[in-house]
Formats: structure tokens, C-alpha cells, sequence
């Protein structure tokens, strides 16, 4: 990588990461997917969506995912373009019937309820929120047909368990965008599990990715039958209806599609969600205990149970975390920052599947380098 500009703190070659692209989306996109897309840039890019050489991509995606979470029967694969963030607003019109909970733990989790807030055919939303670096839990309301939580919240570096709450008939709608693809769950506690391709599959954004189960596919369907009004580019029944054909609704971005499909073959052959899960795992377990053997630097999220392997924070103590990430940055090692509204002296560090745990060992060590010279100085 070519530093932006020449670093103040010269960190030795050998205390460098290989990769250091330690981004929380977007994230590390693997060289080799990059180099196949460059492969058949002349036969992929500027193509059309609707014929058979896209629609085989979106096939195997839809297939992919499939295995990779083992769906059971009756399960439905639906893309859309737009980003997590836009698949909120399809959920407002096409999963949520009347009211919403939504567990409000950081930044995503509350964009969420504040747009079921806002959408003027839904009740007010119950909300449940809990303190940053801790998750709430869910619970049954007779009123709530849809309950929404986050696999793990972004912004914090907090991971939850997918529990379906107990004596609820509601839908569970669940944000796994920075989740799917490293964090197991269990479909039976599941009905809409969404996310974007920009993190654990190494894409770039602009995509939302929905697996529904059989009761959120009947709800689609029966909010449509009421006949409520919902613009068509949110339509979740025309997206249904496109994903069943292997398209999208409108046109996507079609490197985009192809780096999804080339992540999460890659992970289908190196062991599927089970290696990918470990993989993650391995190099949470160096961040985390690298923190908490440290003297200036603190594991962000006290409970360990809740510490997010694919997202990590650390909080640092003597020392500007602004200024480390930016000595960090002039040196190849990027996007270490913390995320911009928690507003807490900390190193957000993406560890997704991409991510060589050799490389987050390395970046510890570089951490501690250049936090060595700033207090030296």
C-alpha cells in the first residue's frame, strides 16, 4: 500500500502487517478476487443483468448462501439494491405490519427504530435500549408482530446471541451486516436475516442481501394483499419475484455481485461458516488479549461473552487514538479508526474472514510501536 503521506513514526518492515487493511466496511477485498474480476472485466463489466451470464452469478450467490447457513426448505434468498440501510425502509413496508421492537445498542440498531419511527403507516416502536458495549435482550409484547435485533452492532464491537423471544408470534428481522458470514445462528430463531456484501464477503457495498423464511415470505404477501401503498424500488414482493428469476429488481453493480460470489466460494471451499467463524475468532483472541495484557490499552466491551469477533474496540489511555491511527495510516495500515459519533479515544479493527490473523498479530505489534514513540516523545 502507498502511504498518503510521509509518516512521522517510521514503523520497522518487520513489525508491518502483509495486508494492512483493517477497515469495518469497506473491508480487506482479497487480491485474487480482485484479480479475477480483472480476468473477465471485458466479458462481465458492462453487460447486461438480465442475461444468462449475470443471472448464473446471482444463481450461485443465492445458492451459496444457501449452504453456507444451511437454510432449511422453504427459505428465500432475495437481493435488492441500496445497502442495509435501504432494506430498513423494505422492511417498514413489506415485513413490519403494525408495530415494531427494536433493540438499540449503537449507531445501526438505532437507525433502524428511527425509521420504523418515522414511517406514518406504523405505530410508534417500542424501544429497548442498553448502554454502548453492552446488548439489550428482546422481549414478548402482545402488541409487536416484528422484533428487530442486530447480530452485531458496528459501531460498538458488540455481538449478541439470535434468540427468539420467548411466548412472541412475531417476526424476528435481524441486521447481520457486519455478522453474516462469521457469526453462527440458528434459522429457527430467525425470520429475516439481512446484511450487505461490503464486510465479512469482501465486496463493495450498494447491495442488501435478505434470507427470509417461510413465515416473513407470507407476511410479504399478506401486507402486499391489505394493499398498502409502497414505492416499487422498496417493494420486497417485486424483489421476491426478480431473486426468484436470479435477478435484482433494477440494476446492480455487477463487480459488486461478482466479489460476493467470489468471497463466499472461497469460504465455501475453506470450510464453509465453521472455518469462517474460527478464522474470526482466532484473531479477536490476539486483539483481546493483546488489550488486556496491554498498559495503556483496554478491551472497549467489558462482558467477553459480548465482544464481537469480526468488529473489535479498544479503548486507549495516555495516548491520542486519533494520532496513532493516523501515524497507523501514513504507514500502509488503515481505517483503525473508531467509529466517528461513539466519540471515545479508541482503534476500531475489522477482523473479518479476509483478515490474516498473522496480520492482526502484526498489527498489535505496530500499535505498541508507534504508541511507544508518541509517549517517548
Amino acid at each position: 500500500m502507498t502511504p498518503q503521506h510521509t509518516p512521522r513514526i517510521r514503523v520497522p518492515a518487520d513489525l508491518l502487517p502483509g495486508d494492512g487493511r483493517f477497515g469495518c466496511g469497506p473491508s480487506k477485498v482479497r487480491p485474487e478476487a480482485v484479480a479475477a474480476l480483472a480476468e473477465v472485466s471485458r466479458s462481465w463489466l458492462g453487460t447486461s443483468h438480465r442475461q444468462a451470464p449475470v443471472k448464473r452469478v446471482v444463481a450461485s450467490i443465492r445458492e451459496g448462501l444457501r449452504t453456507l447457513f444451511s437454510l432449511p426448505s422453504g427459505w428465500e434468498i432475495v437481493l435488492g439494491n441500496g445497502g442495509s440501510t435501504v432494506f430498513w425502509d423494505v422492511a417498514t413496508f413489506g415485513l413490519i405490519e403494525h408495530e415494531s421492537q427494536h433493540l438499540v445498542f449503537g449507531e445501526f440498531s438505532s437507525k433502524f427504530a428511527a425509521a420504523a419511527q418515522q414511517a406514518p403507516h406504523l405505530r410508534d416502536p417500542a424501544i429497548i435500549s442498553s448502554p454502548p458495549g453492552t446488548h439489550p435482550w428482546a422481549k414478548g409484547e402482545p402488541e409487536v408482530d416484528a422484533y428487530c435485533l442486530t447480530h452485531n452492532e458496528t459501531s460498538t464491537g458488540v455481538m449478541m446471541p439470535l434468540e427468539r423471544p420467548v411466548d412472541a408470534p412475531g417476526l424476528v428481522l435481524v441486521d447481520a451486516t457486519s455478522a453474516a458470514g462469521a457469526l453462527a445462528w440458528d434459522p429457527a430463531e430467525v425470520d429475516a436475516y439481512y446484511f450487505a456484501p461490503q464486510k465479512v464477503f469482501a465486496a463493495d457495498g450498494g447491495l442488501w442481501v435478505a434470507l427470509l423464511s417461510p413465515a416473513a415470505i407470507e407476511r410479504v404477501g399478506s401486507i402486499k394483499a391489505s394493499g398498502r401503498w409502497t414505492p416499487a424500488s422498496l417493494d420486497l414482493s417485486i424483489a421476491l419475484d426478480n431473486a426468484q428469476l436470479d435477478q435484482t429488481y433494477n440494476t446492480p453493480a455487477l463487480a459488486t455481485l461478482f466479489l460476493l460470489d467470489q468471497q463466499l466460494q472461497w469460504m465455501l471451499a475453506q470450510g464453509g461458516l465453521t472455518w469462517a467463524g474460527e478464522r474470526s475468532r482466532q484473531s479477536a483472541s490476539i486483539l483481546y488479549d493483546w488489550a488486556e495484557a496491554s498498559v495503556y490499552a483496554t478491551p472497549f466491551v467489558a462482558e467477553p461473552a459480548m465482544r464481537s469477533s469480526v468488529v473489535g474496540t479498544v479503548d486507549l489511555a495516555g495516548v491520542d487514538a486519533e494520532v496513532v491511527s493516523a501515524e497507523l495510516r501514513a504507514n500502509g495500515i488503515v481505517d483503525t479508526d473508531s467509529y466517528r459519533k461513539l466519540g471515545r479515544n479508541q482503534l476500531r479493527i475489522g477482523m473479518f474472514p479476509a483478515v490474516e490473523p498473522d496480520d492482526v498479530a502484526q498489527l498489535t505489534r505496530a500499535i505498541d510501536f508507534v504508541v511507544d514513540a508518541l509517549t517517548a516523545a
